[in-house]
């Protein structure tokens, strides 16, 4: 049984070489000094002229190719008195009728797909799902959009024009299921370019949101989350992540974020699991409170705190919720918001040419333990090479002072520009 012992899971040779070892996951990782100031982001080509079409229509997520994408599960739209509204189910021949600021729809090649829960568990549409399924295929951009949607879907897996045609008609439609009864979802923001930009090199990123934006952007992915176990009650985590641009993972360069229900707990949610059970304030203590003695800490909220992490494969910014509620959808508002808060500045700070993926770390279903929420901000600046694989020891290039310290500094910035929430309040320079 742990004895709730402080730890040094950071320790820095004579040469300035410093080790880490996560305290969740027990990863190894070294940085070596003189790599912390090397350029970030990526090397792109000449940046190019776009026009006001590009904006709406550079990629299938783009406002204007809004049918190129399953049905809606749900939008947000911003009201007159800068309010955020979710509208559910909006029909195909609406979709133009508001704008959205975000929108949630299934993702077009799932991680598991319907077929998976109904084969494996017997799962069945929910009573909502197909209810909304037999309105929307009964009105005929309904359908049109349906079939368009699995006819684009079976071209990419290799279907060609003549496969189509020889479809029966009462088969069209098979695998629309799949859109209504969806267990991964896309949640899509609405700018694919910033709404000044020039050139095709300036994305609109989490950090090029408004606070205001991008707490609805979070609620609305907490509130997709709560869906999804709703929805799929064999259902034992919902995993949410964002990865943005293609070194990432992403599939576009657009804005979004994922959600994925899966049937396992996954060995970091277990071993997580398992600490806690056995001290429950392992997660704080290894921490929000080491990172504190280290000086660590970068900003903080009322209900939130961001600190440079540690012990991870690549940079990584943590931000921690101080919640007493694990689920962030069981959250008040305010302490929803001050996670957003760091979790947007984070995203500020680190800039839209660095390629990173943002992940989720929440309660499984069914536990009773609380499981503070935790979000990860991780770099993804350096490709892992046979060292670590031989190894299983990381070779991170910037070491978690000189993060903070580079992201702090930005902050500094941010704030001074008006770009950040208000609310923040960032850390001193380090001592000593």
């Amino acid at each position: 049984m742990d004895s709730g012992a402080p730890r040094d899971h950071l320790r820095t040779m004579a040469d300035g070489t410093i080790k880490q070892r996560n305290p969740v996951t027990g990863t190894e990782v070294w940085t070596v000094p003189g790599r912390a100031n090397r350029p970030l982001g990526i090397t792109r080509p000449e940046p190019q002229p776009i026009g006001p079409a590009d904006h709406a229509a550079r990629c299938a997520f783009c406002a204007s190719r809004m049918l190129e994408t399953p049905p809606e599960k749900d939008r947000v739209v911003l009201e007159p008195d800068g309010t955020h509204r979710i509208l559910r189910h909006v029909p195909a021949d609406a979709l133009q009728d508001t704008a959205p600021t975000f929108r949630r729809v299934a993702n077009l090649f799932a991680i598991l797909e319907v077929d998976y829960w109904r084969r494996n568990y017997g799962q069945q549409l929910s009573a909502e799902a197909r209810t909304w399924q037999e309105e929307y295929l009964a009105n005929q951009a309904g359908r049109e959009h349906v079939q368009a949607v699995l006819d684009a879907k079976r071209r990419a897996s290799g279907m060609g024009v003549d496969d189509l045609a020889v479809i029966p008609a009462g088969e069209h439609l098979a695998g629309a299921e799949s859109f209504f009864g969806s267990g991964h979802d896309v949640i899509i923001a609405h700018r694919h370019f910033t709404a000044d930009a020039r050139t095709d090199h300036q994305l609109a990123s989490s950090g090029t949101l408004t606070p205001a934006e991008h707490r609805a952007y979070i609620a609305f992915t907490a509130q997709g989350a709560q869906d999804l176990y709703a929805a799929i009650p064999q259902a034992r985590y919902v995993s949410v992540f964002q990865n943005w641009l293609k070194p990432a993972g992403a599939s576009f360069d657009h804005l979004h974020k994922q959600l994925v229900a899966i049937d396992e707990l996954g060995a970091e949610n277990e071993a997580v699991l398992d600490r806690l059970a056995h001290d429950p304030a392992a997660l704080h203590r290894d921490g929000v409170a080491y990172a504190e003695r280290e000086q660590l800490v970068i900003a903080r909220t009322e209900h939130a705190v961001l600190f440079a992490g540690f012990g991870h494969r690549y940079p990584t910014l943590e931000i921690h919720s101080l919640a007493a509620a694990s689920d962030p959808w069981a959250m008040s508002e305010a302490e929803r918001d001050s996670v957003a808060d760091l979790v947007h500045a984070a995203h500020a700070a680190t800039g839209p040419d660095v390629p990173c993926n943002e992940e989720w770390h929440t309660r499984p279903a069914g536990i009773d333990l609380h499981v503070p929420w935790r979000v990860l901000l991780k770099w993804r600046i350096s490709t892992l090479a046979g060292f670590e694989g031989a190894t299983k020891i990381y070779v991170n290039t910037i070491g978690p002072w000189s993060l903070r310290d580079r992201v702090l500094a930005r902050m500094h910035q941010l704030r001074a520009d008006g770009l950040i929430s208000e609310q923040i309040q960032l850390s001193e320079p380090r001592r000593g």
